[in-house]
């Protein structure tokens, strides 16, 4: 699932940037948020 969430957004980070409509702020930081989160999960799940 949160693999899904982060393709998702990786995907709207690209439209984004082809666009390079105002949303695509938004996008950037829903990206990172999205990057922090999986590091986080492959971290704490290697414990």
């Amino acid at each position: 699932m949160l693999y899904t969430i982060a393709i998702v957004l990786l995907v709207l980070w690209v439209l984004g940037l082809v666009t390079s409509s105002s949303i695509g702020g938004f996008v950037h930081i829903l990206l990172v948020i999205a990057i922090i989160v999986v590091v986080v999960q492959l971290v704490s799940g290697r414990r």
